[in-house]
């Protein structure tokens, strides 16, 4: 049982409110519930707030002595006047509706946050504000949702009030067991159950109720077991807690707990301030409109036209377009004038060796067709490799102007900002010189010696930002010897970020998502460096033409970054070839290594 106390005011006398919690203060749903309604009370009071907190033991331990926390109360708060007496849940509601006479009897009480099928009779003489909780409400939308699904499996705890819930379950979903078939997961441990539920059959959906306590004892708080579950399910999960909303479950109409509390909390503030508990009457709060999980949506393919009407899509992550509209538009009109640039230099190229003689006439119009075919893979690689560059200048200006909002505005790191934006605006110009100078003939003043780890390092600084968004891991495991290399910098650190984004796109829908970049030496005479990812691997049928231009694994893939960075790497003396692994693809590079000349 845990006691805390937080002071109100210092220089008035505060209202004291004993909040008494029914498994602990951090256990689902009911923490999110105390913690809004500390929040609520403390803005809707005019009064300073001194809140403590208890809690019962006798829900989670069926035969927990609830006459020595009688005891305890009135030992604790014998001395201390209380104004009011909130339970939360309905384990605490039932028993301070059995003590009632023995813990301070005319102290106002209000019964929070439980459903009234899981409590009994609160007196009339008390203030309650109770939850509808919709059960059959969750596995019909589930079923309405997967319309193929055959099965459900109902995953909750052992404890006593689930136990409860578990009864109203199976009268509740007895109608539905002649469509589909029902397994229940309550006498097993949470290890056996994610077992279970990571090679489900297909159709099959699942209900998430609560998991307190295992039925091998091992008790969980918060979203412990709901996170576990999501890590490994292969199954839809369907729950009618808001507290789980946004951890795995898909959605649908669930209990709103910032509503719920706001209305507790306003009846609260009704009591302190005189109003007799028994005057105020709240009806059962129903479960709010329907809200989904983009992400669930998409990861299950469920189309939002099978949503209800009225529905809320919750977060979505914007497209690329939304995102970069003004960007890519202003990268197209740069790509269309490079090529008109390009194409009018080649015109005036023909003509001016259309007197040549026949034979150097001919061997001419090869070499302009061939630069026609290089300029058109230009024209489309821009777009492809400038988004790095253009993302982290989008990234910095939001940074900024989230910093100039503040007061005072924190001047260094603006300016450090604007630092980076300057680079990456020059990066961005490197990356359009570089793929052009890509059509002619490098000399030796375009190459310099340095150390690929330096380059690694440097691509893991630009892409840190977008691979943080995106969930992903990165670990880089570089050689502890330098590894100098002879070529432009700039085309080497294009064939990386090409490679480690494809990583990264390629684990867009898998959990977990880890990727790593590794240098060596590979042999006396060279390097090679190896970037794996965890996603789902190459495809079999596209393994040996991965490279070939314009095969793509990705839906909006232009299928040019690959062959691009095959030709950079071949033109410096190397070879890149792909392999899958047991779980995920592995990229590798090998170049020459370029030691220094000893005489």
């Amino acid at each position: 049982m845990l006691l805390i106390a937080m002071t109100g005011a210092a220089f008035s006398q505060p209202k004291r409110v004993l909040i008494v919690h029914s498994v602990g203060r951090d256990f689902s749903p009911w923490d999110d519930y105390a913690r809004k309604i500390r929040e609520e009370l403390r803005l809707q009071s005019k009064d300073p707030i001194d809140i403590f907190e208890v809690s019962l033991s006798t829900a989670r331990f069926p035969d927990g002595n609830e006459d020595a926390f009688v005891s305890y109360l009135n030992a604790v708060f014998s001395e201390r006047k209380l104004d009011l007496i909130m339970t939360i849940g309905g384990p605490a509601a039932a028993f301070f509706r059995n003590n009632r006479q023995r813990i301070f009897p005319s102290v106002p009480t209000l019964y929070a946050a439980f459903d009234p099928r899981m409590s009994p009779k609160i007196s009339e003489a008390d203030a309650m504000v109770p939850v509808s909780v919709d059960i059959f409400g969750t596995l019909d939308q589930g079923l309405q949702l997967v319309p193929e699904a055959n099965k459900v499996v109902v995953v909750i705890g052992n404890s006593p009030i689930e136990k409860l819930w578990l009864e109203e379950m199976h009268k509740l979903y007895q109608p539905l067991t002649n469509r589909v078939e029902i397994t229940y997961f309550n006498e097993l441990s949470l290890e056996e159950i994610l077992k279970r539920v990571a090679a489900l059959p297909p159709r099959t959906i699942i209900v998430y109720g609560q998991m307190l306590v295992d039925a091998a004892g091992v008790v969980y708080e918060g979203g412990q077991a709901i996170d576990r579950l999501h890590e490994v399910a292969n199954a839809p999960m369907f729950s009618e807690q808001d507290t789980f909303f946004g951890r795995g479950i898909v959605g649908g109409r669930m209990s709103d707990i910032a509503d719920i509390s706001r209305q507790t909390a306003a009846v609260a503030v009704r009591i302190l301030a005189g109003e007799s508990p028994g005057s105020i009457k709240t009806p059962p709060i129903p479960a709010a409109s329907p809200r989904y999980d983009w992400r669930e949506l998409k990861r299950w393919k469920i189309s939002e036209s099978q949503l209800p009407p009225g529905s809320r899509v919750m977060f979505r992550v914007p497209s690329v377009w939304e995102q970069y509209r003004l960007e890519v538009s202003a990268v197209t009109a740069a790509i269309l004038l490079q090529a008109g640039i390009i194409g009018l230099l080649l015109v005036e190229r023909r003509r001016r060796h259309v007197a040549q003689a026949e034979a150097s006439s001919r061997r001419q119009e090869v070499v302009r067709l061939n630069r026609v075919t290089t300029a058109s893979v230009l024209s489309s690689s821009i777009a492809h490799e400038l988004n790095q560059p253009l993302g982290a200048i989008l990234s910095n200006t939001e940074a900024a102007q989230v910093l100039l909002t503040a007061n005072p505005p924190d001047v260094a790191q603006l300016g450090e900002i604007l630092s980076d934006i300057v680079r990456d605006e020059q990066r961005a110009s490197d990356i359009i010189s570089g793929l052009r100078n890509l059509l002619n003939n490098r000399t030796e003043s375009d190459l310099r010696t340095f150390d690929l780890n330096d380059t690694v390092r440097g691509v893991v600084k630009i892409v840190s930002p977008e691979i943080t968004r995106r969930g992903v891991s990165l670990r880089t495991i570089l050689a502890p010897e330098p590894l100098p290399v002879r070529c432009d910098p700039i085309h080497l650190q294009q064939v990386l970020m090409n490679l480690v984004m494809n990583g990264v796109d390629a684990m867009d829908e898998v959990v977990p998502r880890n990727l790593s970049i590794r240098t060596a030496l590979a042999d006396a005479d060279g390097v090679e460096v190896q970037i794996v990812d965890s996603g789902p691997g190459i495809p079999k049928d596209k393994l040996a033409s991965i490279f070939n231009a314009f095969v793509t694994t990705k839906p909006q893939g232009t299928g040019l970054g690959l062959p691009i960075a095959r030709t950079i790497v071949e033109s410096y003396g190397g070879e890149l070839w792909a392999e899958n692994r047991s779980r995920g693809a592995v990229f590798s590079f090998r170049l020459p290594l370029n030691r220094p000349t000893t005489m």
